[in-house]
């Protein structure tokens, strides 16, 4: 392995001390050189540097900036690869280079690797970087969450931050150095694209994850970071403007609503980044916005930075509307080619959604459940099947587990009320199970109706006071990027809902490798089966009388009680096969139900709707 480690040193001796100590041992290992430069220091950092003898010392003498002063020594160094690294880097993993050295050449095309980064205190700083034409403010992937582990494989991202990057030979052969139009900032960014541009592929190895303590030159020289970024922007604007502008070809204009915890709300914000990361260009209007009956502007800002920037970008009529939300707000379309996109979870839709789904040019639903209740109701326009799906980077294996008991942990997620019907599961959970048993289920249940007691509800329903422990978390907000490892603190996920629109926590769970057990009905059968899950059998449809006009007429499905028990009693005494099943549901939902996919099969669409010549 031939690599040279360059760093860059401007004053924060006692960064670099710390750096260069837990450099050591890895740089011994793998035989590579360490250059350190130092640009101009007056806190005794180039002493110290000369007092070290397995590093090269090189002296600029004035601080040349992060871009000169790394080239100065790119150019010294003719053969093998290079790693950038920053003075303020604690090399926490042993094998970080051979990591990031075996993925440069997993591939031919791999040019550029970064790797996760979190801070002294833990928390995720960087997993790949983007920049949005709309602001040319640079954004680290997962910036400012708890590391549960997320992004754990090797992924191809728009740029890595250069506070650690393995750039392979081949790349410097072809681009050069960095690019000295820039002093510090950007430059790391205008690299990546440049080595991209190149043929090149920039990727952020999951496998290794460093800790950054961020901007120390500046903060430890005073340096004025504001002036700096901002003239860095403006030259990367001037740049990549027109190269980044041109980037997105197809238009989309979506009207639903992104802020807050709602499923549609949570699949919607999801949905317009997966389209925005394959170049859709979308806009976006809250569809509950004035002459709607909810009438509310739509409050506060999202969690994540681009659905903000998608929020303030002008609305376009001339691109196909999406309406993504329930049938009444359909009459909000007004593109020149309308698309309704919905789901319900009973045998068929009411009248009136069935007269707003024939106004449009077509529907979208995420199974084919819907597709036949949606045609059973009388909808007669197209429909298209458009499942909704999961992050990967998210739900997966490796998320972090907070499990500290050894009981076996049976997991279920509900709005309570009837649809989820929550006194079945309870009343098979606590047949199924003994005081003696060691088991547990835990119930995150919501419960926006204050109407209703879920204490009292679990009171009349007379569990045994000697049976298996339940415990309850009411109303319990968990961050989004939060809940995977939720899942993976569980054993089994559960629920006895008696129909799903989509199911979402079921798709959630089994991404997480966890057994799932869910009622074999409604639009959950396109992803949950006997290969990969535990269906429960229904016993019988019954009427839905849930407090909701959308199921007056309409039926559901009740689960088999004493299907739903044998199974929980079987993974609980089959762990390992239970478990088996688990990781073969996650391998093949997050090979198949991801929102990327989701996307993919929307752009699909518009492409053939606009080679047919009905996009206008």
């Amino acid at each position: 392995m031939k690599v040279s480690v360059i760093i860059l040193t401007w004053n924060g001796l006692e960064y670099t001390k710390k750096c260069l100590e837990s450099l050591r041992p890895s740089a011994e290992r793998s035989g590579c050189r360490v250059y350190v430069a130092d640009n101009g220091s007056s806190d005794g950092t180039l002493e110290y540097l000369q007092g070290l003898d397995w590093i090269e010392v090189i002296s600029h003498r004035e601080n040349l900036g992060f871009v000169k002063g790394n080239n100065a020594v790119i150019s010294r160094i003719e053969e093998g690869d290079i790693v950038l690294l920053n003075n303020d880097m604690i090399l926490c993993q042993e094998d970080w280079l051979e990591v990031l050295h075996r993925t440069a050449y997993e591939e031919e095309e791999y040019g550029v690797i970064g790797c996760r980064l979190v801070n002294e205190r833990g928390e995720l700083l960087h997993a790949g970087t983007y920049i949005m034409p709309d602001t040319y403010w640079g954004q680290q992937i997962g910036g400012g969450q708890r590391d549960i582990g997320q992004y754990p494989d090797n992924r191809e991202v728009e740029g890595v931050v250069f506070a650690c990057a393995y750039i392979k030979r081949a790349v410097l052969d072809r681009i050069g150095g960095l690019n000295e139009a820039f002093f510090s900032y950007f430059e790391d960014t205008d690299y990546c694209l440049r080595a991209r541009k190149a043929g090149f592929k920039v990727i952020c190895c999951g496998r290794v994850t460093l800790v950054h303590y961020q901007n120390v030159s500046t903060n430890v020289n005073k340096a004025s970071f504001s002036r700096m970024f901002q003239a860095s922007q403006r030259t990367f604007k001037e740049i990549w403007s027109t190269e980044l502008e041109g980037r997105q070809k197809q238009g989309m204009a979506w009207h639903s609503t992104a802020v807050g915890r709602s499923g549609y709300a949570v699949s919607a914000k999801n949905l317009m980044l997966a389209l925005e990361n394959r170049g859709i260009d979308v806009r976006y209007r809250y569809v509950y916005g004035k002459n709607t009956p909810i009438p509310w502007e739509e409050k506060g800002e999202s969690d994540d930075y681009r659905i903000n920037v998608i929020r303030k970008r002008k609305f376009l009529r001339s691109y196909p509307q999406v309406v993504y939300g329930v049938a009444d707000v359909f009459h909000k379309n007004t593109g020149r080619y309308k698309i309704g996109y919905t789901m319900l979870e009973t045998t068929g839709i009411p009248g009136d959604w069935v007269k707003e789904c024939n106004r449009m040019d077509e529907i979208w639903v995420p199974s084919s459940f819907n597709v036949q209740t949606f045609r059973d109701s009388g909808v007669r326009v197209p429909i298209q099947v458009m499942p909704l799906g999961i992050d990967p980077d998210y739900y997966n294996q490796n998320i972090v587990s907070y499990k500290n008991n050894r009981k076996y942990t049976f997991l279920s997620i509900f709005e309570w009320g009837e649809r989820k019907a929550p006194e079945l599961l309870l009343r098979a959970y606590s047949r199924a199970f003994t005081g003696k048993d060691e088991v547990v289920l835990i119930c995150k249940v919501n419960n926006s109706d204050s109407s209703i007691s879920v204490e009292n509800e679990v009171r009349k329903l007379g569990l045994p006071g000697n049976g298996p422990e339940i415990i309850f978390l009411y109303n319990t907000d968990f961050e989004d990027y939060e809940m995977p490892a939720l899942y993976r603190s569980s054993d089994c996920f559960v629920t006895a809902a008696r129909g799903e629109g989509w199911g979402m926590p079921i798709l959630e769970a089994m991404a997480c490798g966890l057994p799932a057990i869910a009622t074999a009905w409604s639009a959950q059968t396109d992803f949950l089966n006997e290969d990969n899950g535990f269906p429960v059998r229904v016993e019988k449809l019954v009427d839905a009388k849930a407090k909701c006009r959308y199921y007056e007429g309409f039926r559901w499905a009740q689960a088999d009680e004493e299907h739903l028990i044998q199974r929980m009693r079987w993974v609980y005494e089959h762990r390992e096969e239970a478990a088996r099943k688990g990781r073969l549901a996650s391998e093949y939902v997050r090979r198949e139900f991801t929102w990327d996919k989701a996307a993919e099969k929307m752009e699909e669409r518009l492409k053939a709707l606009a080679s047919e010549g009905r996009l206008g």
